[in-house]
């Protein structure tokens, strides 16, 4: 029988092989083939995703009658709502879904019991690492460390991005005295200014 599979990673830097290979591998077991793939790259915190999209709409054209999947948090892990309305929009539609690796039949009589566990289980997994990059980001504010991607530029650098904007430079000119990308320029300019110590001396002009 040929079948559909949905496959998703949450980054880039990852890819499809290991979700792809065990369920071609299961697919084999059953006698099934997956004649159409639907994979994204794509964080499940939402439900506006375009492959995920693009099942929905070829389940309501009939267009798949079974659909093999990971695990179910690769559908949503947004909250029970999706992960149910997600789900029971495919069997609506007439769609029968194999989850590969959670160990459960989504057609058996506990199946509407078990979704919910599962569904809350990924909702508390993804509070719990958000809480996680919470704590962290507060831990390093509290050390004065800034969060997030290390800045381009220093103070000093900046300061001197902004006295030369002020006598007149464009911002191409400025990103060819300091070697560094224009767009760098128009973000240390608009960035908020900052008080300067009168004793502060002003900056030399370096285009010479």
């Amino acid at each position: 029988m040929n079948s559909a599979a949905y496959i998703r990673v949450s980054s880039r830097s990852q890819d499809h092989a290991s979700q792809r290979s065990a369920i071609e591998r299961a697919a084999a077991a059953r006698g099934d083939e997956i004649s159409t793939w639907y994979a994204e790259k794509k964080s499940a915190r939402t439900l506006a995703r375009e492959e995920l999209n693009r099942l929905r709409d070829d389940a309501r054209a009939g267009k798949v009658r079974k659909l093999y999947i990971f695990r179910l948090d690769r559908l949503a892990r947004s909250g029970i709502r999706d992960m149910f309305d997600v789900v029971e929009e495919l069997r609506s539609h007439g769609v029968q879904l194999v989850t590969v690796s959670d160990g459960f039949d989504l057609n058996g009589p506990a199946a509407e019991v078990v979704l919910a566990v599962l569904a809350w289980a990924s909702r508390m997994e993804l509070l719990a690492r958000s809480e996680r990059i919470s704590a962290a980001r507060d831990r390093l504010e509290a050390e004065g460390r800034s969060w997030g991607r290390p800045r381009r530029l220093t103070d000093e650098q900046v300061e001197r991005v902004r006295v030369l904007a002020k006598e007149g430079r464009s911002h191409r000119e400025i990103a060819v005295a300091m070697k560094i990308p224009k767009s760098t320029v128009g973000r240390a300019v608009a960035l908020p200014q900052k008080p300067v110590a009168k004793d502060r001396p002003a900056e030399a002009a370096i285009l010479g």
